[in-house]
């Protein structure tokens, strides 16, 4: 697989903060690919570069993510707004096939129920419907990571195991002044927090084709949940990965080829 692909950073602005966005371009249809925590849309590149001659990928960084600003809240509605409001800017002709991994992809179907006509086709990357609320959260361990750093090397060092995953997108703070995460960890935590609860209502409420792919080994997505997924929403067809929810990173071309493979029936 080519790991490498062109994109443009863009931005815009909704609601008085910045929402950056890359654009892999090309001439084929839009296929809006969004992150999930601690992550951001350029870990859609291979992704982009195996579809580059039949879809372009847009890929945002969401709220409290990457290039994009922090939000006062991390809720479905504000997710879900921001999603509606980069649709808009980019002025599509016609809805777009949204691909959505772990929280980009309960933002995703939560999208299609609330705006059944901004979304043609549904990718659901390892991101259940049903998700309880444990203690303490999973994504806890970030708060003992600082948002910056003097240097670089500080802020890899203080992030213990995840540095080296988190080295490469670290962000440098303007005039010299340190460098930053790519996301902040409060945010995330708060992120986190409020995706617990029940989505079968939203994952139920559209009716466009769907394709889910699980990990067979995911952390997050029980396979009993998965094969109920699958059989409850009609239109909706199921690719098994051997990789746990981190789909994408574990398996590439594995993951690559559901997906093209769900596309090439649409």
């Amino acid at each position: 697989m080519n790991q490498q692909a062109q994109a443009f950073r863009s931005e815009l602005t909704f609601d008085g903060r910045v929402l950056s966005y890359l654009d892999f371009g090309g001439p084929g249809r839009p296929l809006l690919a969004v992150h999930g925590h601690l992550s951001e849309g350029v870990s859609f590149a291979a992704l982009a570069a195996e579809l580059e001659q039949e879809w372009r990928v847009i890929a945002p960084d969401q709220r409290g993510h990457g290039d994009s600003d922090r939000a006062a809240a991390y809720g479905r509605e504000g997710y879900v707004a921001d999603l509606i409001a980069l649709l808009e800017h980019l002025a599509l002709d016609g809805p777009v096939v949204l691909l959505g991994h772990s929280l980009g992809g309960i933002n995703g179907y939560h999208l299609a129920a609330a705006r059944p006509d901004l979304v043609a086709a549904l990718i659901n990357v390892d991101a259940p419907v049903d998700v309880p609320r444990t203690e303490p959260s999973p994504l806890a361990f970030v708060r003992g990571f600082p948002y910056k750093a003097p240097t670089r090397e500080e802020l890899i060092a203080a992030c213990g195991p995840l540095g080296a995953m988190v080295g490469p997108a670290l962000r440098p703070l303007a005039e010299g002044a340190g460098w930053r995460l790519p996301f902040h960890p409060q945010d995330t935590v708060d992120s986190e927090d409020a995706v617990h609860g029940d989505h079968w209502a939203q994952w139920l409420a559209s009716d466009c084709p769907a394709l889910l792919v699980h990990g067979r080994r995911s952390q997050v997505l029980p396979q009993e949940q998965a094969d109920a997924m699958v059989s409850r929403r009609p239109g909706t067809s199921y690719a098994a990965v051997d990789a746990d929810h981190f789909v994408q990173l574990r398996d590439p071309n594995g993951f690559a080829a559901a997906v093209r493979k769900f596309l090439g029936g649409l």
